[in-house]
C-alpha cells in the first residue's frame, strides 16, 4: 500500500474519532435553552435599537425570561402593548410605564447664540466636541452636525435648516434613546411625554454663571431661581447655575414658564394663552432665516449639507431702501 493512501485513511480515521469525541462533549457540557426566549424574541419588533438597554431584542427576550416581576424592561420601540404581550407569554404582569419622548435642551438659534468663528473640519458633533468649545461662545449647547440625526434608526429627528437645531418629530420618536447617547454634549433627554403630549423642560444645559450664559446666548438659563420659587409643587431644583425640572413632580401648570427672564423654560403643545408674557412671546418668536449663522463674509450652510441659508428679506428690503439715499446725498 503506498504511502499516500496510509496518510489519507489515517487522516479520515483522525477525523471521525476527533468528531465523535466532540459530539459526547457537547452533549455532556451544552447548556438547556429556554424554549420561551424565542417565543418572547418573536413578539418584539426586530428593531434591535438598543433603546432597552439590552443588546437587541434577543438580550431583552432573555432579560424578560429570567426576570421575575419584569421591573425596568421595556421595549421603547412597542411600547406598552408589545410588553403586555410578553408578559401574557410569560404568565406575569406588568406595570404600565409613561411613554416617553427624545427633547432637545438647547435654544441656542442662530439669533440667541452668534457664530465666533467658524468649523471647517469633519461634520461630526464627536469630533467637533474634542477639538474646541465650538463655533459660538457656549461650551455647551448643540454643535449642529446632525450625528443624532445620522444615529437615529427611525428617521424621527431631522436639523432644522434655519435655527441649525435638531428638530425631534413627535409622531416617529420612539424614545429608543439612540439620539441621547450620539450626542457628545448630553443635550438631548428622554421625557415623559405627559398628558396629551404636552410637556414643560428647560431648554438649556449651560453651567456658567448668570452672566457669562447670558453673553453667550440670549435664551441661556442663568440660574436666577426664579421659576424654582415661583413652582408650587417643589418640581425644579437649580444646581450648577441650572434649573432642572422634575418631570415625576410637574403638573404643568405652566407658572414657571411665566416668571423665567429669558424664555430658557419651554412648554410643548399647550394651548396659546388668552395672555403672554414677555418671555413666551421671545420664546414662541418665528425666527427668519437670517446670515447670523455664519462668519463675517461667509454664508451659513445647513450643518447636514442642505442648501445654504439665504439672508433675511427684510434684510433685503432695508439695504433696498438705503441706495437711493445714498445716491442723493451724493
Amino acid at each position: 500500500m503506498s504511502t499516500l493512501v496510509i496518510t489519507i485513511i489515517s487522516l479520515c480515521a483522525i477525523g471521525v474519532v476527533s468528531a465523535v469525541i466532540l459530539y459526547f462533549v457537547a452533549q455532556k457540557f451544552k447548556v438547556e435553552e429556554d424554549p420561551r426566549i424565542d417565543i418572547v424574541e418573536g413578539l418584539l419588533p426586530g428593531a434591535n435599537c438598543g433603546g432597552c438597554g439590552y443588546p437587541g431584542c434577543r438580550g431583552l427576550a432573555e432579560a424578560a425570561v429570567k426576570s421575575e416581576t419584569m421591573e425596568g424592561i421595556l421595549c421603547p420601540v412597542g411600547g406598552a402593548e408589545t410588553m403586555n404581550k410578553v408578559a401574557a407569554a410569560l404568565g406575569r404582569e406588568v406595570k404600565a410605564q409613561a411613554p416617553k419622548i427624545a427633547v432637545v435642551r438647547c435654544n441656542g438659534t442662530c439669533e440667541n447664540r452668534p457664530r465666533t468663528s467658524q468649523y471647517d473640519g469633519a461634520r461630526s458633533c464627536a469630533i467637533e466636541h474634542s477639538l474646541y468649545v465650538g463655533d459660538t461662545a457656549c461650551g455647551f449647547g448643540c454643535l449642529g452636525c446632525g450625528d443624532c440625526v445620522a444615529a437615529c434608526p427611525f428617521d424621527a429627528i431631522h436639523m432644522d435648516s434655519t435655527t441649525l437645531l435638531p428638530v425631534v418629530d413627535d409622531d416617529k420618536c420612539v424614545a429608543c434613546g439612540a439620539c441621547v447617547k450620539a450626542c457628545p454634549r448630553n443635550i438631548i433627554e428622554l421625557r415623559n411625554k405627559g398628558p396629551k403630549d404636552r410637556r414643560v423642560f428647560v431648554s438649556c444645559v449651560n453651567k456658567d454663571k448668570g452672566g457669562v450664559a447670558r453673553k453667550a446666548c440670549k435664551a441661556a438659563c442663568i440660574g436666577c431661581g426664579k421659576c424654582a420659587k415661583e413652582c408650587p409643587f417643589d418640581a425644579i431644583t437649580v444646581e450648577n447655575n441650572l434649573a432642572y425640572i422634575d418631570y415625576s413632580k410637574c403638573r404643568l401648570c405652566r407658572k414657571c414658564v411665566g416668571v423665567c427672564p429669558t424664555g430658557a423654560i419651554h412648554e410643548v403643545n399647550f394651548p396659546p394663552r388668552k395672555t403672554e408674557t414677555e418671555a413666551e412671546k421671545n420664546q414662541q418668536t418665528t425666527i427668519k432665516p437670517t446670515n447670523s449663522c455664519a462668519t463675517p463674509g461667509q454664508t451659513a450652510t445647513d450643518p447636514v449639507g442642505k442648501a445654504p441659508v439665504s439672508a433675511s428679506p427684510q434684510v433685503e428690503s432695508i439695504e433696498a431702501q438705503k441706495t437711493p439715499e445714498t445716491d442723493s446725498k451724493n
